[in-house]
């Protein structure tokens, strides 16, 4: 897909990451301002200090054999715990961290792309930059300026922050006509593309079956030609799974395993959202 970043006047502050496909569908995801980053940073911020909390109490037993010692290991840690909690979330999360999860942002890389772990890295290790002198003042500055709302560390990785709206569960009777689903077979590949499939993938795949009448015939065949291809890179499923099913049929079945609706007792319950 080609990734196409557009920003909206200044006084509307609201910027929007656009991918646009070689057909000329388009699907917005819309970046975060300042003042949900903060809102998230605040959040996170209150986590790292309640885990502080409890690893200070280690230290103070430190502090009695020595203060030089408690005193030492309070800083490393300190360090270590504030650097390593924003990594470690962000890769395993696929760019969230506490804040961000409960505000629905997600660091994504600047062309749309998924997150490379030396970006991770690069935009955690200049929060120290970004924070000065206090309170995320030079970042909170820098993320009004830039267009794209980025902080340095962001700038300096190439990722920006986007704001993933709730995504309205989708009426599945709707989309997948009460048909068979292939996929339903494998349940562990079914987890596993839950897994891998991120909010904003999901939306584009069931906007686009929603959308589907309204495109050109030969936009629609390259379309769902192109997100299959997509999600079967993501997981493989096996060959009796796939054969003689058309692409649309392919993106219907994902959708499908996506939002699949869990059961008990034979009632169905609500759909499953993606992470």
């Amino acid at each position: 897909m080609e990734l196409l970043i557009v920003q909206t006047p200044m006084k509307d502050r609201i910027n929007a990451l656009i991918i646009k496909t070689p057909e000329g569908v388009e699907f917005s995801l819309r970046l975060a301002g300042p003042i949900t980053r903060f809102l998230a940073w605040s959040i996170d911020l209150a986590t790292l200090m309640a885990v502080m909390s409890i690893i200070n109490v280690v230290f103070a037993i430190l502090g009695i054999l020595s203060r030089d010692l408690a005193a030492a290991a309070n800083i490393i840690g300190f360090f270590v715990i504030s650097i390593g909690y924003g990594i470690l979330l962000e890769w395993y999360w696929q760019g969230q961290t506490v804040g961000k999860k409960l505000l629905r942002l997600r660091v994504l890389d600047a062309q749309g792309l998924r997150l490379r772990f030396s970006q991770v890295v690069i935009r955690n290790l200049l929060r120290f930059v970004d924070s000065l002198p206090a309170l995320y003042l030079i970042g909170g500055l820098v993320c009004l300026l830039n267009q794209r709302a980025q902080r340095l560390g962001d700038v300096a990785a190439n990722t920006i922050v986007t704001w993933n709206p709730r995504i309205a569960e989708p009426d599945l009777n709707q989309l997948l006509e009460g048909k068979y689903n292939s996929f339903h077979e494998y349940p562990h590949l079914e987890a596993r593309l839950r897994h891998y499939v991120r909010p904003s993938e999901a939306q584009i795949a069931v906007q686009s079956i929603m959308r589907r009448d309204a495109l050109d015939p030969q936009a629609r065949i390259a379309l769902f030609r192109e997100l299959r291809a997509y999600f079967e890179n993501l997981v493989t499923f096996p060959q009796e799974a796939t054969d003689g099913i058309s692409d649309e049929r392919y993106v219907r079945n994902v959708v499908g395993a996506v939002f699949r609706p869990k059961t008990s007792g034979g009632d169905s319950a609500k759909t499953t959202s993606v992470h």
